[in-house]
């Protein structure tokens, strides 16, 4: 969220971001309610000094014993008057609070130009993508035959979007979780977080979710409204709202498996089959809270700490920077991780890394501060990425490791978490 005082003395760069992220905010709304707001603002201060006055003024009456009758009937109208433009004054902070609750962050000059994510710049990539002796095949047709992938029984449970992983897909699955929890926690120092998959409103408000990307989002039905969580992004980042952390204790780095939840609202048509988009999905994710000074650099750790799972399972990708037109919504910079999918021929996003300097903190009023006593507290700078997107790690794994009788070798650094170095035919 951005303060409005900044986008009115920034206005010129606020309406170039608006401009640069093919936004349809209504700056100028923004701007009306603003001074509407301060004019109100600067009246209610003004009959309540001129009250103030009056009060003093029937004190002096009543120590002299004179009438008092008038002043007072003055003074309870300009009460009535206060009272009427304080509620305006509210209905006014509640619209701008809500306008600006939907103001993008601000890009960081280091963010390419661009309109969607064929301006994407490749940053560097890691290994070349295998060459096959046969044509490749899709993930969901090695997975179907080896008899560790089942859509249609999902579907008979749920419907379109829905996986079933079996026998060693699911384990699979489940060592993917297990492997990359462990090179993070002890290999990254990150701590571990299991949240609550289910939230609030706020919560999701805290970290951008909503209200944009509201249709989005499944949600519960009855007397009490949850949110299911679409990241871990959301909880994890929202431990810490309306808190005042320890400067000395940042940063603070969180890693966190949970399911993920996302109606795809609007990708109706896209990557219907496979496992690629599902309205299910499991996902470790990255968290850091930083000192804003620190916090491209933490960043560049943060990549690099999603990186390494990619490296050490061997699997090639590549590092885009996204373009002003595909960054999203909270973040000031991302990184993309790209894996190769050799029955695409292209790279796919596996991870987003992202910098949100103090956008989230400020919609969730994370701050910090040191221990002197005049030192004002600020609000840090939210962090992250994921670590990576499992579901998407399987599908890589499937489809570069597989073999032309129809199995899948599994990568050496996995075996341990699998207890099998191949995945054989059925």
């Amino acid at each position: 969220m951005l303060d409005v005082r900044f986008i009115v003395e920034n206005e010129a760069r606020v309406r170039q971001m608006l401009a640069d992220r093919n936004s349809d905010v209504d700056l100028d709304a923004i701007l009306t309610l603003h001074a509407r707001r301060k004019e109100i603002l600067r009246d209610v201060e003004r009959m309540k000094a001129e009250r103030n006055r009056a009060s003093r003024e029937i004190g002096r009456l009543k120590a002299q014993k004179l009438d008092t009758t008038e002043a007072q009937a003055a003074v309870r109208k300009l009460g009535d008057e206060i009272k009427q433009a304080d509620q305006v004054l509210a209905g006014l902070g509640v619209r701008l609070r809500e306008a600006l609750l939907l103001v993008p962050n601000m890009l960081q000059p280091a963010v390419p130009p661009g309109r969607d994510e064929t301006d994407n710049r490749m940053v560097r990539s890691y290994l070349e993508p295998p060459g096959f002796r046969f044509e490749p095949r899709p993930h969901w047709e090695i997975g179907e035959a080896l008899g560790i992938l089942d859509f249609g029984r999902a579907a008979k449970l749920s419907g379109a979007r829905f996986a079933v992983l079996k026998g060693a897909g699911a384990a699979l699955e489940r060592a993917l979780i297990s492997f990359m929890l462990d090179v993070h926690i002890n290999r990254h120092g990150y701590e571990e977080v299991l949240p609550p998959y289910l939230v609030t409103r706020e919560t999701m408000t805290g970290t951008g979710q909503l209200p944009k990307f509201e249709e989005d989002a499944f949600k519960t039905a009855g007397d009490r409204e949850l949110f299911l969580i679409p990241t871990a992004e959301v909880p994890v980042t929202n431990l810490y709202a309306a808190e005042i952390l320890d400067r000395d204790a940042l940063p603070i780095c969180h890693v966190a498996f949970t399911p993920c939840f996302r109606s795809e609202a609007g990708s109706y048509g896209k990557d219907v089959r496979g496992l690629i988009r599902l309205h299910q999905f499991h996902k470790v994710e990255l968290v850091k809270f930083v000192h804003p000074d620190s916090s491209n650099e933490e960043l560049e750790r943060l990549l690099e700490d999603a990186e390494e799972i990619l490296k050490m399972l061997e699997l090639p990708y590549r590092v885009v920077v996204l373009c002003s037109g595909d960054t999203g919504f909270s973040a000031a910079l991302t990184y993309d991780i790209e894996v190769w999918l050799p029955s695409q021929k292209t790279y796919r996003e596996i991870s987003s890394c992202s910098n949100f300097e103090d956008f989230q903190a400020r919609r969730a009023g994370i701050r910090f501060k040191g221990t002197g006593k005049k030192e004002k507290p600020r609000y840090v700078h939210t962090l992250n990425g994921s670590g990576l997107a499992v579901g998407r790690t399987l599908v890589a794994i499937l489809e570069n490791y597989q073999q032309e009788d129809g199995s899948v070798v599994i990568p050496r650094a996995l075996r341990p978490y699998l207890g099998m170095d191949r995945i054989g035919p059925a």
